[in-house]
């Protein structure tokens, strides 16, 4: 499909244009799926205690919850070919939040699991998302717009073990026996998904340049008869099998911890639920930035080297992640394996942002399909693992292992994804023209909220970067210890904020572990360094109420501390990240 006006940019601020508009919706819409396919997993443990299941039921489960994706996201990729994804959206969130309300009406293993197995269909959420940001992007930042689109989406699945848990004990404290508060916690997540799939069809269109039923009916786009075929052709495409494999080794992996993270805290460090989710929930939030961080990666290797640079990378980052998950089985020290896990999870969700950094270049006529068949290959991924975790014979951490030792071997895969010369020849000419048209549109002087703005000095590492990057990891170092130690956490607020207390030690929490990696990675360095400045105004605040007369500048070093940090936060925010960051790659103006 030839595909006019897209977008040479990603102005994240804005929803002036169309393509901007179905970034954000596509991203947002995809978040609820996600909140709404894993808004199960964080309650499993009462879930399983009402139904009785036992381990082997309880990954039959997890099975279900994937297994249907598998065959919608082949059909819903077809579906984007031929009536746009606009309208495939709408249909899939009106149809896909049915069972997600329904599942409150399950009493026993068997009514369950079928339950579980209709919820995934709204999993195939994924493929519309990465097919419309793919037609309203062009070449040089489609990587980008297709991680981060999906990357923010899949945030659901790391929100959601930290939110259902308080919307299941929101209920709770309303009268409501565990046993109804957990059903009717899914009822909400679903109707949400309804009223989503409404406003899609209202606030979107299918291209930069209008939807499919008018485009064709004034010759602008090919005719329905000219889709025809277009998963065949996908189908016989060797390249395209590899990278369903392939992401069947990043996605897959990062659907089944959401599955099992938060069983896994409570059976193996003997959590309590509320801490659990909160843990499991980390995995999930490194979305933010890590998956936008492995597009992003990818297309910087596409400006140096081509196609064949986006696939060396994907190498590289799916090779580390099966490192990493080896590693992070074998934590037994609560700290070190939350620590361990934050790792994996920036590699696992680098190497899904990389994958679809590669797949728009594969064959544009038959985008859809791709885009289904590779995205199924993440389910695909997700099934095989959960009869890893279904096994009697295997311990968890056992089975992450193996999982992570499969990975390893899987990343060697990237190597037979191999483009023509041709193929190299039209991307890069594209590529060129996007560059160009950008430079063009961009506006001079402009100053944006993601602009490293200190270059002085005449180095990339400045003593700046160099305190940037300590100071992010020692938040998330502090974050950890939080999670440790909520108790102290809560104490430190002082009962100042009642019933509030417990969401604000969650999102201090989530402030300072993922805000800290997104600070020393140097990506979108003011929003983590401005949700700190929050949480240390607020300490610092607690410390003055708490003080008396001036020693809260003498002795109380607490006091003291937060102000420095409040401080240096305050001139990343000024400032910004600097040369050496991400914000730096992301910057229109280095083109």
């Amino acid at each position: 499909m030839n595909v006019k006006n897209q977008a040479t940019s990603i102005d994240l601020f804005s929803l002036k244009t169309p393509q901007m508009r179905a970034f954000h919706m596509t991203w947002f819409a995809f978040f609820l799926c996600f909140f709404a396919w894993f808004g199960i997993a964080p309650l499993m443990a009462v879930v399983r205690d009402e139904l009785g299941l036992s381990k082997s039921q309880v990954g039959n489960t997890i099975i279900a919850s994937v297994a249907i994706t598998i065959l919608a996201r082949f059909l819903i990729g077809w579906l984007c070919d031929h009536i746009g994804p606009r309208i495939s959206y709408t249909i899939l969130l009106i149809v896909g939040s049915i069972p997600v309300m329904g599942i409150g009406l399950a009493h026993s293993y068997e009514s369950f699991l079928l339950f579980r197995l209709g919820i995934g269909v709204i999993g195939a959420s994924f493929v519309i998302t990465q097919y419309h940001t793919s037609v309203m992007f062009a070449p040089n930042c489609v990587g980008t717009a297709n991680a981060t689109s999906a990357g923010w989406g899949n945030l659901g699945g790391g929100v959601t073990q930290m939110v259902m848990p308080l919307v299941f004990a929101a209920f709770v404290g309303l009268g409501y026996t565990p046993f109804m508060s957990w059903r009717l916690s899914m009822v909400v997540a679903g109707a949400v998904c309804f009223l989503t799939g409404i406003a899609y069809y209202f606030l979107t269109q299918d291209l930069p340049d209008g939807n499919f039923k008018e485009l064709r009916a004034r010759g602008e786009v090919e005719g329905r008869e000219k889709t025809r075929g277009t998963f065949l052709v996908a189908a016989k495409d060797y390249r395209v099998w590899a990278l369903f494999v392939i992401y069947g080794a990043c996605f897959g992996v990062e659907l089944t911890i959401n599955n099992i993270a938060a069983l896994y805290y409570i059976d193996y460090f003997g959590l309590g639920l509320k801490t659990a989710g909160l843990v499991a929930g980390l995995f999930g939030l490194m979305n933010i930035f890590a998956r936008t961080t492995g597009g992003l990666i990818g297309d910087r290797f596409g400006l140096r080297g081509g196609l064949k640079g986006r696939v060396r990378w994907l190498f590289i980052a799916l090779f580390i992640e099966g490192i990493a998950l080896m590693l992070f089985s074998q934590m037994r020290v609560l700290p070190v394996a939350i620590g361990s896990m934050i790792v994996f999870s920036l590699f696992v969700q680098m190497s899904e942002g990389a994958t679809y950094s590669v797949v728009p270049f594969v064959n544009r006529k038959a985008l859809g399909s791709i885009a289904g068949i590779v995205g199924a290959g993440g389910n695909m991924g997700a099934v095989a693992a959960g009869f890893l975790f279904r096994s009697e014979a295997l311990t968890w951490p056992q089975a992450l292992f193996v999982l992570g030792a499969t990975v390893l071997v899987i990343s060697f895969l990237a190597h037979i994804v191999r483009f023509s010369e041709a193929d190299e020849k039209a991307a890069a000419v594209a590529h060129e023209a996007a560059l160009d048209r950008r430079r063009a549109s961009q506006p001079k002087g402009k100053r944006r909220l993601l602009a490293p703005a200190y270059s002085s000095g005449g180095g990339w590492a400045t003593p700046l970067t160099a305190l940037r990057c300590y100071l992010g990891l020692a938040l998330a170092v502090k974050g950890i210890y939080f999670i440790m130690n909520m108790d102290v956490l809560e104490n430190q607020m002082g009962g100042a904020f009642g019933q509030l207390d417990t969401l604000l030690a969650w999102f201090v929490v989530f402030a300072h572990a993922v805000g800290g990696v997104s600070l020393a990675l140097g990506f979108v360095t003011r929003w983590a360094a401005g949700i700190n400045i929050v949480v240390l105004a607020g300490a610092v605040g607690i410390q003055i109420m708490g003080s008396r007369g001036a020693a809260m500048f003498g002795a109380d070093h607490d006091f003291q501390f937060a102000m420095l940090v409040l401080v240096t936060l305050i001139v990343f925010f000024w400032r910004g990240a600097g040369r050496l960051s991400f914000d730096r790659m992301m910057d229109q103006s280095e083109a």
